[in-house]
């Protein structure tokens, strides 16, 4: 039986991909399991900087293996919240990675699938995939993922798409903001591979900590603590040795020492 997690490094960068091709990278507790494993081990590689989450054959993931759903549906409603905890660990850890991640979506992304995606910091998708939030056609809601969805999408589109499970294309991805970007199936690689130089480019430390600034600006309501927090924060930077290292390289006219130099870049 093939690992159903393939995880490939290609110099800083990892790729996690799903390997469960026949059965469109459909979850289940193996699954799960070894992405979640596979993040926490990226996310103390100090030589790891960019995480691309990407699914092989021809979709990047349909949610919930139907056989998994099968012996859930079964099980008891302790085993069942003790099984939706594993998931809810690993969107967890996804979004709160300390790597920049982004999603490379392709065919299918259904219930599961679409929390991977909006757990991503940067999603790229290809003109023809399909999307769908589609567990009330179950007579269940993703309440897992809902915290992640709802952060990418909105509220407002959120109660549509929950309620109604109505499938929606790459185009309409990225009017809600699921997707940053739905670019040509030939042009997928090239347009991650952008954003994976362009993140490369930027100082380790920040690209990292982007996200936990935006979460914690998104979160606060004290604004004075706020502006006290952020003060902090960047006054941290400037005297970090990536921050000295940079300011010092743009003073000086030179490239950052943290950026590999290759051609056309």
């Amino acid at each position: 039986m093939n690992h159903p997690l393939l995880h490939v490094r290609e110099g800083a960068v990892a790729r996690l991909r799903l390997n469960r091709p026949e059965v469109h990278n459909a979850f289940d507790a193996m699954l799960i399991a070894a992405l979640t494993g596979a993040l926490n081990s990226v996310a103390n590689d100090p030589d790891v900087r960019v995480v691309i989450l990407e699914g092989e054959g021809a979709s990047f993931s349909a949610g919930a293996d139907l056989n998994w759903m099968r012996g859930m549906a079964s099980a008891s409603e302790q085993e069942n919240r003790v099984d939706s905890l594993a998931l809810a660990r690993l969107m967890r850890t996804l979004d709160e990675l300390p790597k920049p991640t982004i999603a490379r979506v392709h065919g299918a992304a259904f219930g599961g699938g679409v929390g991977l995606v909006a757990c991503c910091d940067i999603a790229i998708g290809a003109q023809g995939a399909k999307f769908g939030l589609t567990e009330s056609r179950l007579g269940l809601l993703p309440a897992v993922i809902s915290p992640y969805v709802i952060a990418a999408i909105g509220s407002r589109q959120a109660r549509r798409w929950f309620a109604t499970a109505e499938l929606f294309d790459a185009a309409q991805a990225a009017r809600m903001g699921l997707l940053h970007e739905a670019v040509e199936p030939d042009a997928l690689d090239d347009a991650v591979q952008r954003q994976v130089d362009l993140l490369l480019k930027a100082g380790p430390v920040a690209a990292a900590q982007a996200k936990s600034l935006v979460r914690d600006v998104a979160s606060h309501s004290e604004r004075d603590r706020h502006d006290q927090d952020n003060a902090a924060l960047i006054a941290r930077l400037r005297v970090s040795a990536e921050g000295q290292e940079g300011l010092a390289a743009f003073l000086e006219k030179r490239t950052a020492g943290w950026v590999e130099e290759r051609p056309g870049l």
